[in-house]
């Protein structure tokens, strides 16, 4: 890839994050697309393209780019805890659940472990 075609990559993918921050995740859907087009093999891009689509109740999709961002990293602790995301609102728990201790393993982060105990008691 040329200089300027990763310029113009990371370009979209601060404005995305600008986008997605500001709270408008389908304009950050927009140009991520692009981003990720241009560099599918990028992790942090479809991580933040996965975010988007969460953010725009566009789980299927948020789903399909953590399951991509894990098959590049498979300790991505994020992709994990959006995974878990993504299967929780689906109504697969008990998924959910393994997503959500996988991310936790990974990190000690306090968000996956409320995500994890939340999900244990909706299980309960």
């Amino acid at each position: 890839m040329h200089e300027e075609q990763q310029v113009a990559v990371y370009e979209l993918f601060r404005d995305g994050k600008e986008r997605l921050d500001a709270g408008n995740p389908a304009g950050a859907v927009e140009v991520l697309e692009l981003a990720v087009e241009a560099e599918p093999h990028k992790g942090s891009l479809r991580e933040t393209l996965a975010r988007a689509y969460f953010a725009s109740q566009r789980t299927s999709r948020a789903r399909d780019e953590f399951e991509r961002v894990l098959e590049l990293d498979p300790k991505d602790d994020y992709a994990h805890f959006g995974l878990g995301r993504c299967l929780e609102r689906q109504g697969e728990l008990a998924r959910a659940k393994g997503q959500y201790k996988l991310a936790r393993a990974l990190s000690d982060l306090p968000m996956y472990e409320r995500a994890l105990r939340r999900v244990e008691a909706r299980l309960a």
